[in-house]
């Protein structure tokens, strides 16, 4: 037996779980607990706290998954003022081995230990187990990262694809883009402004300004609200979430069309990754939006617009494609990188 910590750290919440791995058994979790990141100067008397009300000894491993890059076992978190280093970490809290990853790796890792109910399969594929697999996640940005086998297990690299350019295909996206250049005075617009949370909001506003449907009284006072508390760290409204929870109502017409374009896009992108990495051991859509509007995605959009490649058409109809609807997976992927160091 072997006792493991595992982090999903971000800049407004901190999740830790205490992990107890063997060979027979597998990951087990003994206790979990979460904590406002903010209230904290650091990490280590979050850890120290945790494990004290844990009421454990002091774990041989731990693996935090970061939101944030992580460069030479380093991480400095984009919301705070922390700043990780894991040989201070492993010092101050006397845990022998300490690994600090992206939180996008973290999910990587984390697929590893769902079950089939964690998942639902968009398209089946022809999986073929060595070869790569790959990860999509829309949510707050647009995460993207593949995993090569390598011996008896894969190893996952992260990768910054949501700041590739975006790449219209219609004459509506190539409108969608110039509305994009123009607004927010840039050179270039990367997918992650259309393919997140923030794209959702964006592309509705898009709409709304070129009048191509009538807002309701309902959506406008939440995009308004929004719009109105630019700037400010923490919003009080999320204009993405009820545009979504419209469209699956069906009672917004122009949240229903700022779905629709917003999925073709998803689609578009997750195709794109495919092209260039061939999945056949698996796409995986992780990020907190697919979950909250499966119909939208089971709806053939999504499939259509990933497959919409011309000639490389039936190769990505190959690629298994799976969402995650576990929102842990980045915390299980914490704890299977602790048990592989």
């Amino acid at each position: 037996m072997t006792l493991l910590l595992a982090g999903d750290i971000g800049g407004t919440k901190t999740i830790l779980r205490l992990v107890e791995s063997s060979d027979s058994l597998g990951l087990k979790t003994l206790y979990e607990e979460s904590y406002r990141s903010g209230d904290f100067p650091d990490l280590v008397p979050i850890v120290q706290k945790f494990l004290a009300t844990a009421n454990t000894s002091t774990p041989e491993k731990a693996c935090f998954g970061i939101a944030g890059p992580v460069v030479q076992n380093t991480a400095r978190l984009t919301n705070l003022t922390w700043f990780l280093d894991t040989e201070r970490l492993a010092q101050e809290l006397g845990i022998l081995s300490i690994s600090l990853i992206n939180d996008f790796a973290a999910v990587g890792y984390g697929i590893f230990g769902l079950t089939k109910q964690d998942l639902l399969t968009l398209q089946v594929g022809k999986h073929q187990p060595e070869a790569p697999m790959a990860v999509i996640g829309a949510g707050t940005g647009l995460g993207q990262g593949f995993l090569i086998k390598q011996g008896n297990h894969y190893h996952v690299f992260p990768s910054e694809g949501g700041h590739a350019d975006f790449a219209p295909r219609t004459e509506l996206e190539f409108q969608l883009l110039k509305y994009l250049l123009d607004k927010h005075d840039i050179q270039r617009a990367s997918v992650e402004r259309v393919v997140s949370g923030l794209g959702i909001t964006s592309i509705y506003q898009f709409l709304r300004d070129r009048q191509l449907a009538t807002e309701s009284p309902e959506i406008a006072q939440v995009v308004r609200s929004w719009e109105q508390e630019a700037g400010k760290p923490e919003k009080t409204v999320d204009p993405g979430a009820a545009i979504g929870s419209a469209a699956l109502a069906k009672s917004d017409r122009l949240s229903e069309q700022t779905m629709q374009l917003f999925i073709e896009a998803y689609g578009a992108e997750a195709g794109n990754l495919a092209l260039k990495l061939l999945p056949h051991g698996g796409l995986y859509i992780a990020g907190g939006i697919a979950p909250k509007i499966l119909p939208l995605m089971q709806n053939g959009s999504f499939l259509l617009n990933f497959t919409q490649k011309g000639r490389m058409r039936s190769i990505l109809e190959e690629i298994p494609i799976h969402i995650i609807l576990n929102q842990q997976v980045g915390l299980i992927g914490a704890a299977v990188c602790a048990a592989r160091l």
